[in-house]
């Protein structure tokens, strides 16, 4: 799944994080989870998830005996996204490095 397109304008990490946690919407996933899933240290990780729990893009929630990381609703796209259907404004901001 895939997240708006406003909300990729973030941090490599961040973004990478939210598509993580699109893709399991439902369940959400536990840290660890996320670990094998960003290929950055736990520190990295923490840092991320501490700025978009701070922009109230992420939320946990105690799921049984572990807590789960949800991504919030606002963060997935009404309708799904082709990732391969860039608009012109997104290369340009692409192209900029923006």
């Amino acid at each position: 799944m895939s997240i708006r397109r406003e909300f990729r304008q973030r941090d490599t990490i961040e973004v990478t994080i939210l598509h993580a946690l699109a893709d399991r919407r439902e369940e959400g996933m536990t840290v660890f989870e996320l670990r094998s899933h960003v290929d950055r240290d736990i520190d990295d990780i923490e840092r991320a998830l501490a700025n978009l729990k701070a922009d109230g893009l992420i939320d946990a929630e105690e799921n049984g005996h572990r807590t789960v990381i949800l991504v919030d609703d606002r963060v997935i796209p009404d309708e799904p996204i082709d990732e391969d259907d860039e608009s012109i404004l997104d290369s340009i901001l692409d192209r900029f490095g923006l």
